[in-house]
């Protein structure tokens, strides 16, 4: 398989290239020629993701449970000019394009979190690893004041083979989660889309944000790790105020219908099994759902369409594009439950926590 290169822009064009996508002032001129430049960087990140990647399901799968479910993605164009945008104080960016740590990254979601602080142990603690780790956070033993629980690592690729050196130093994330945790991650991910907030970012309604924080201490409960901040440690007040939220927002309703939605994703998948890369554009409006599937040899070609629906569509609120890959369409479904799996399990451990209230 070809690799996409460098192009060879500089990490200060690179830099310049994600301030000019985020200023208002910006001729498109010079719009169309960062959209190259940020296109270029995130491409090239694709062969050390593959590598992590490879590992990653190797050490998740073989060494540690049969069930687990490891994939690969490059961080989406309207979430990296989200991130910049929210590191930007005053008139001045806090955080350049260049330094972003998540441009791409593999997960992988386990059974339990058992299982998940076992990966993390055995494979990423005592594991032998070349490359440079560069960050670690551990969001299941000290979960964020969002109720965010996962394990992130970061690595800078290094490699001394002949063709692979250009990729040297471009960082790749890791994510080790439980199921549960990931369950909650992709409700979060959900209303986001549905409800065009940014709950996920810490900009969404307090109602929906407070609901997912006192959740997530639920499922924390449930798992036996540590509770979220500034949530109820008794768990009747826990479960009452979340039954008083879910009452309000009316949460299992909505969901469900959302549920509806996402299964025309599914769909797409399951017809189309010799597929290992899906395109999807929907339009919320028309509720038009247009989705474009590729095989293995033809991911240069998704790029590029992806790349090319994405400045088609930069600026539309009603409008979601998103290229999605796995290894196969079952994982492709497992994976990706925000597009492909629909809401039910989440609900079936919501409605567990109502019926204890």
């Amino acid at each position: 398989m070809a690799w996409t290169k460098s192009k060879g822009f500089s990490k200060s064009k690179v830099d310049w290239a994600g301030d000019i996508l985020i200023s208002e002032t910006s001729s498109s001129d010079e719009k169309d020629k960062a959209l190259e430049i940020l296109d270029n960087w995130r491409a090239i990140h694709r062969y050390p993701m593959h590598i992590f990647k490879k590992r990653l399901k190797r050490v998740s799968e073989k060494n540690i449970d049969k069930y687990a479910l490891s994939v690969q993605r490059l961080k989406r164009l309207p979430s990296i000019l989200s991130k910049l945008q929210r590191k930007y104080y005053g008139n001045k960016p806090t955080m350049k394009l260049s330094q972003m740590q998540d441009i791409a990254g593999c997960r992988a979601v386990l059974p339990n979190v058992e299982l998940a602080n076992k990966l993390y142990k055995e494979s990423y603690i005592k594991g032998d690893l070349k490359h440079e780790k560069v960050n670690e956070k551990n969001y299941i033993t000290h979960p964020k004041e969002d109720g965010y629980r996962s394990i992130h690592l970061i690595y800078r690729y290094k490699s001394d083979k002949e063709g692979k050196k250009d990729y040297n130093g471009l960082l790749i994330e890791i994510q080790i989660r439980s199921k549960l945790q990931h369950l909650w991650a992709t409700a979060i991910e959900i209303a986001d889309f549905f409800t065009g907030q940014a709950i996920k970012s810490n900009e969404g309604q307090k109602e929906w944000m407070d609901f997912f924080r006192l959740v997530s201490s639920a499922f924390a409960i449930m798992e036996d790790t540590a509770l979220v901040p500034n949530t109820p440690k008794n768990k009747k007040e826990l479960y009452s105020q979340i039954k008083k939220k879910e009452k309000e927002l009316q949460v299992i309703k909505v969901m469900k219908g959302w549920k509806q939605a996402v299964e025309v994703f599914g769909q797409a998948a399951k017809e189309k099994p010799h597929l290992q890369f899906f395109l999807l554009e929907l339009d919320l409006v028309q509720e038009r759902l247009l989705v474009k599937g590729y095989t293995k040899n033809q991911e240069e070609k998704a790029i590029s369409d992806y790349a090319k629906a994405e400045k088609r569509n930069q600026g539309k609120k009603e409008y979601d594009v998103v290229l999605v890959g796995a290894d196969t369409t079952n994982d492709l479904k497992k994976a990706y439950p925000n597009y492909f799996v629909d809401t039910r399990e989440f609900l079936i451990y919501l409605q567990k926590i109502l019926d204890k209230a």
